[in-house]
């Protein structure tokens, strides 16, 4: 029996026209350009400005884009999936207000949570409802508005993350391409770690968690760095070796943007040079669930058919993965 593939057969992506640059940061909190470039490699990142404007604002953007670059009728697209933990609302699903918007109609819609490893969970899932022939047009959004979510005097993590959006199209073929093998793991002992506590069933909006600052991202770095490097590290590591693939034959690494020492020692100890790892983390910054779509969407214009291309990332929860696709086109 033929057995079918979920090729990626689009990209596009979404960033905002603000950029929230290292100096400016400087005005808002006590750090300073040095500082923030030498440890994380960030020299900017986007922010999405405007009363009630959601992450459905920058979906419906990426997605749009991908429809017309891929000549893809709204009315033939049947599945839309949404990775994100800053959805426009607890529900309805931001998958649902994007597909609304842009016209999909014919589709079934929902988000995942997964922190940044969601574009990577939302991407093994939708190929698994291509493989299966249930689906034939599925599109996988991966995106954040963090700033909705940050202290911006808390320095350990406002200088981090940024906004932004990215979209793929998935679609079944019988050629050896696309999503070819994925491992994902979670352990959520690490929750401690990084996470935000307030604006769930447990700790529901009050004046007490307003006023203690619950409702925005906290992250102990030093634990959530070594768990990222060793997680991501380790799934690599695996999927490459159960593939038969070494750092000669992968063309490209495509490491959430967490932070550039993560991504170089990831690359590091994943026997990866540097030029053959996509990094936008200087433009951008840690868009969560959107990292990986925008690298994809950055150097798109790099990435040939056949090449073969790692994706890895890791997020609170714990939660982190390694897919293995083939470029499709």
């Amino acid at each position: 029996m033929t057995k079918t593939y979920a090729a990626i057969t689009g990209v596009a992506g979404y960033v905002p026209d603000y950029v929230l640059t290292n100096a400016e940061l400087e005005t808002m909190v006590d750090t300073n350009d040095e500082w923030i470039r030498t440890r994380t490699g960030i020299r900017e990142r986007r922010i999405l400005k405007g009363e009630g404007k959601g992450l459905s604002v920058m979906g419906v953007e990426a997605v749009n884009r991908l429809l017309e670059k891929t000549n893809t009728d709204p009315a033939e697209v049947d599945l839309v999936i949404c990775a994100t933990v800053t959805g426009d609302m607890v529900f309805p699903d931001t998958a649902n207000i994007i597909s609304d918007i842009c016209g999909i109609k014919n589709a079934f819609a929902y988000d995942i949570n997964a922190a940044c490893s969601g574009f990577l969970f939302a991407l093994t899932t939708a190929s698994k409802f291509v493989e299966s022939g249930s689906h034939k047009k599925v599109i996988v959004i991966g995106g954040d508005k963090m700033s909705s979510i940050l202290d911006y005097k808390d320095r350990a993590t406002c200088i981090i993350f940024g906004d932004g959006c990215g979209a793929v199209l998935l679609e079944p073929t019988e050629e050896k391409v696309g999503v070819i093998d994925a491992l994902h793991c979670s352990d959520g002992a690490g929750r401690q770690y990084l996470h935000m506590k307030a604006g769930g069933s447990a700790y529901p909006a009050t004046p007490e968690t307003v006023q203690a600052k619950q409702h925005y991202v906290f992250q102990d770095g030093r634990p959530v760095f070594k768990a990222a490097v060793k997680g991501m590290k380790d799934v690599v590591s695996r999927v490459m070796k159960r593939n038969d693939l070494t750092s000669d034959n992968v063309r490209w690494l495509v490491p959430h943007q967490a932070n550039m020492r993560i991504i170089e020692s990831v690359a590091h100890f994943a026997d990866f040079p540097m030029e053959k790892v996509m990094v936008n983390i200087q433009k951008f910054g840690n868009t969560t669930a959107a990292t990986i779509p925008l690298c994809l969407w950055d150097y798109e214009d790099q990435i040939q058919k056949g090449d073969n291309v790692i994706l890895t990332a890791f997020g609170g929860g714990f939660t982190w993965g390694a897919t293995y696709l083939k470029w499709a086109y």
